[in-house]
Protein backbone atom coordinates (compact mmCIF):
# COMPACT_ATOMS: atom_id res chain seq x y z
CA UNK A 1 0.00 0.00 0.00
CA UNK A 2 1.93 3.37 -0.70
CA UNK A 3 1.87 6.41 0.68
CA UNK A 4 -1.58 7.96 -1.24
CA UNK A 5 -3.69 4.94 -0.32
CA UNK A 6 -2.47 5.46 3.73
CA UNK A 7 -3.75 9.06 3.71
CA UNK A 8 -6.94 8.10 2.09
CA UNK A 9 -7.16 5.49 5.53
CA UNK A 10 -6.28 7.93 7.50
CA UNK A 11 -8.95 10.33 6.22
CA UNK A 12 -11.58 8.09 6.17
CA UNK A 13 -11.34 6.80 9.66
CA UNK A 14 -11.15 10.91 11.00
CA UNK A 15 -14.35 11.17 9.19
CA UNK A 16 -15.63 8.26 10.82
CA UNK A 17 -14.46 9.25 14.02
CA UNK A 18 -16.00 12.81 13.74
CA UNK A 19 -19.47 11.37 12.90
CA UNK A 20 -19.25 9.21 15.89
CA UNK A 21 -18.88 11.78 17.88
CA UNK A 22 -21.87 13.93 16.85
CA UNK A 23 -24.35 14.80 19.90
CA UNK A 24 -27.53 12.40 19.12
CA UNK A 25 -30.65 13.29 21.08
CA UNK A 26 -31.56 10.88 23.43
CA UNK A 27 -34.23 8.52 22.65
CA UNK A 28 -37.76 9.77 23.64
CA UNK A 29 -40.05 6.46 23.85
CA UNK A 30 -43.54 7.34 23.38
CA UNK A 31 -45.50 7.17 26.44
CA UNK A 32 -47.15 4.22 26.98
CA UNK A 33 -50.95 4.08 27.87
CA UNK A 34 -52.10 3.60 31.11
CA UNK A 35 -51.86 -0.53 31.76
CA UNK A 36 -55.02 -0.64 33.95
CA UNK A 37 -57.53 1.22 31.46
CA UNK A 38 -56.39 0.87 28.28
CA UNK A 39 -53.59 -1.63 27.43
CA UNK A 40 -55.65 -4.43 29.36
CA UNK A 41 -58.86 -3.39 27.15
CA UNK A 42 -59.80 -5.84 24.44
CA UNK A 43 -62.15 -5.20 21.86
CA UNK A 44 -65.28 -5.81 22.96
CA UNK A 45 -66.80 -8.94 21.25
CA UNK A 46 -70.05 -8.47 19.34
CA UNK A 47 -72.63 -9.92 21.29
CA UNK A 48 -75.18 -12.28 19.29
CA UNK A 49 -78.23 -10.22 18.83
CA UNK A 50 -80.53 -12.94 19.66
CA UNK A 51 -81.73 -12.41 22.93
CA UNK A 52 -82.50 -8.72 22.02
CA UNK A 53 -84.85 -10.17 19.90
CA UNK A 54 -86.22 -12.83 21.83
CA UNK A 55 -87.27 -9.81 24.27
CA UNK A 56 -88.65 -8.14 21.99
CA UNK A 57 -90.83 -10.49 20.49
CA UNK A 58 -91.84 -11.63 24.30
CA UNK A 59 -92.73 -8.09 24.60
CA UNK A 60 -94.81 -8.04 21.63
CA UNK A 61 -96.32 -11.20 22.07
CA UNK A 62 -97.34 -9.78 26.03
CA UNK A 63 -98.78 -7.02 24.47
CA UNK A 64 -101.14 -8.46 22.45
CA UNK A 65 -102.01 -11.17 24.76
CA UNK A 66 -103.26 -8.09 26.94
CA UNK A 67 -104.48 -6.40 24.38
CA UNK A 68 -107.01 -9.19 22.77
CA UNK A 69 -107.52 -10.06 26.97
CA UNK A 70 -108.85 -6.62 27.12
CA UNK A 71 -111.10 -6.55 24.06
CA UNK A 72 -114.68 -7.02 23.25
CA UNK A 73 -114.16 -10.62 22.45
CA UNK A 74 -112.56 -12.18 25.79
CA UNK A 75 -114.55 -9.68 27.85
CA UNK A 76 -117.72 -10.69 30.22
CA UNK A 77 -121.03 -9.35 29.97
CA UNK A 78 -123.63 -9.78 32.57
CA UNK A 79 -126.05 -10.51 29.11
CA UNK A 80 -126.43 -10.57 25.62
CA UNK A 81 -128.07 -7.27 25.41
CA UNK A 82 -125.00 -5.31 27.48
CA UNK A 83 -122.41 -7.00 24.58
CA UNK A 84 -124.69 -6.40 22.05
CA UNK A 85 -124.53 -2.29 22.86
CA UNK A 86 -120.61 -2.72 23.71
CA UNK A 87 -120.22 -4.14 20.17
CA UNK A 88 -121.66 -0.79 18.78
CA UNK A 89 -119.32 1.42 20.83
CA UNK A 90 -116.63 -0.68 19.37
CA UNK A 91 -117.66 -0.26 15.31
CA UNK A 92 -118.74 3.54 15.07
CA UNK A 93 -118.17 3.47 11.79
CA UNK A 94 -120.77 1.20 10.93
CA UNK A 95 -123.23 3.79 11.79
CA UNK A 96 -122.54 6.56 9.14
CA UNK A 97 -125.24 8.60 7.52
CA UNK A 98 -125.42 7.28 3.60
CA UNK A 99 -127.15 6.54 1.09
CA UNK A 100 -125.24 4.09 -0.78
CA UNK A 101 -126.13 0.23 -0.47
CA UNK A 102 -123.94 -2.42 -0.28
CA UNK A 103 -123.63 -5.06 -3.16
CA UNK A 104 -125.32 -8.09 -3.19
CA UNK A 105 -121.96 -9.67 -3.37
CA UNK A 106 -121.16 -8.73 -0.39
CA UNK A 107 -124.23 -9.03 1.40
CA UNK A 108 -123.94 -12.83 0.07
CA UNK A 109 -120.71 -12.64 1.58
CA UNK A 110 -121.66 -11.95 4.90
CA UNK A 111 -125.08 -13.68 5.06
CA UNK A 112 -124.20 -16.84 3.06
CA UNK A 113 -126.79 -19.06 1.67
CA UNK A 114 -125.42 -21.72 4.50
CA UNK A 115 -126.39 -19.79 7.31
CA UNK A 116 -129.64 -18.08 6.21
CA UNK A 117 -131.86 -16.47 3.38
CA UNK A 118 -131.99 -13.07 3.71
CA UNK A 119 -134.41 -11.07 1.31
CA UNK A 120 -133.14 -7.31 1.34
CA UNK A 121 -136.06 -6.04 -1.05
CA UNK A 122 -136.24 -2.73 -1.00
CA UNK A 123 -134.04 -2.17 2.22
CA UNK A 124 -131.50 0.10 2.16
CA UNK A 125 -128.48 -1.87 3.63
CA UNK A 126 -125.09 -0.13 4.04
CA UNK A 127 -123.07 -1.70 6.03
CA UNK A 128 -122.45 -5.13 6.03
CA UNK A 129 -119.69 -7.35 8.18
CA UNK A 130 -119.24 -10.34 9.98
CA UNK A 131 -118.81 -9.56 13.99
CA UNK A 132 -117.98 -12.05 17.00
CA UNK A 133 -121.30 -12.08 19.86
CA UNK A 134 -120.77 -14.14 22.72
CA UNK A 135 -117.59 -15.87 20.72
CA UNK A 136 -119.84 -16.61 17.80
CA UNK A 137 -119.46 -15.31 13.99
CA UNK A 138 -122.43 -13.47 13.48
CA UNK A 139 -123.64 -10.90 10.28
CA UNK A 140 -123.75 -7.35 11.19
CA UNK A 141 -126.34 -5.31 9.44
CA UNK A 142 -126.59 -1.48 8.86
CA UNK A 143 -129.69 0.01 7.30
CA UNK A 144 -130.97 3.73 7.17
CA UNK A 145 -133.92 4.61 9.22
CA UNK A 146 -136.51 7.19 9.39
CA UNK A 147 -134.00 9.31 12.06
CA UNK A 148 -130.84 7.38 11.45
CA UNK A 149 -128.88 4.02 10.90
CA UNK A 150 -130.07 1.24 12.32
CA UNK A 151 -128.30 -1.82 13.39
CA UNK A 152 -129.40 -5.63 12.68
CA UNK A 153 -127.21 -8.31 14.04
CA UNK A 154 -128.51 -12.14 13.22
CA UNK A 155 -127.34 -14.37 15.55
CA UNK A 156 -128.45 -17.80 14.33
CA UNK A 157 -127.29 -19.59 17.35
CA UNK A 158 -128.16 -17.10 20.42
CA UNK A 159 -131.58 -18.64 21.31
CA UNK A 160 -133.96 -16.77 23.55
CA UNK A 161 -137.16 -17.20 25.41
CA UNK A 162 -139.05 -13.80 24.85
CA UNK A 163 -138.53 -10.42 23.51
CA UNK A 164 -135.71 -8.36 25.19
CA UNK A 165 -135.82 -4.94 25.06
CA UNK A 166 -132.97 -2.58 25.96
CA UNK A 167 -131.43 0.60 26.10
CA UNK A 168 -128.11 2.62 25.64
CA UNK A 169 -126.76 6.14 26.26
CA UNK A 170 -128.80 7.27 23.25
CA UNK A 171 -130.06 3.95 21.55
CA UNK A 172 -132.88 1.52 22.40
CA UNK A 173 -133.02 -1.87 21.20
CA UNK A 174 -134.08 -5.52 21.10
CA UNK A 175 -133.44 -9.17 21.09
CA UNK A 176 -135.82 -11.07 19.54
CA UNK A 177 -136.66 -15.07 19.36
CA UNK A 178 -136.54 -16.65 15.62
CA UNK A 179 -136.88 -20.12 15.57
CA UNK A 180 -133.85 -21.24 17.27
CA UNK A 181 -131.83 -18.22 16.94
CA UNK A 182 -132.99 -14.06 17.36
CA UNK A 183 -132.39 -11.16 15.97
CA UNK A 184 -130.83 -8.05 17.34
CA UNK A 185 -132.08 -4.66 16.34
CA UNK A 186 -130.81 -1.00 17.63
CA UNK A 187 -131.45 2.04 16.40
CA UNK A 188 -131.76 6.25 17.80
CA UNK A 189 -133.99 6.52 21.02
CA UNK A 190 -136.56 8.24 18.80
CA UNK A 191 -137.21 5.57 15.72
CA UNK A 192 -139.87 3.17 15.70
CA UNK A 193 -138.12 -0.27 16.19
CA UNK A 194 -141.54 -2.15 15.33
CA UNK A 195 -141.83 -1.70 11.56
CA UNK A 196 -138.36 -2.88 11.05
CA UNK A 197 -138.78 -5.71 13.13
CA UNK A 198 -141.57 -7.05 11.18
CA UNK A 199 -139.90 -6.35 8.33
CA UNK A 200 -136.43 -8.43 8.92
CA UNK A 201 -138.05 -11.15 10.51
CA UNK A 202 -140.67 -11.54 7.00
CA UNK A 203 -137.41 -11.53 4.99
CA UNK A 204 -135.05 -13.56 7.13
CA UNK A 205 -135.19 -17.17 7.14
CA UNK A 206 -132.60 -19.71 8.84
CA UNK A 207 -130.43 -22.17 6.81
CA UNK A 208 -128.52 -23.26 9.43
Amino acid sequence: MNSDDDRKLEALDLEIARALQIDVPPLVMPELPDIDDKVVTLPVRKRSKAPVWFAVAATVVLGLSIALRMSPMFAEYDSLADEVLAHLDHEPGALRVTNEPVTDRRLQRVVPASLAVFDRGATLITYANPCIINGKRVPHLVIQGEHGPVTILLMPKEKVDSATPFDGETVHGVILPVGDGSIAIIGPREEPLEPIQENVRASLTWTT
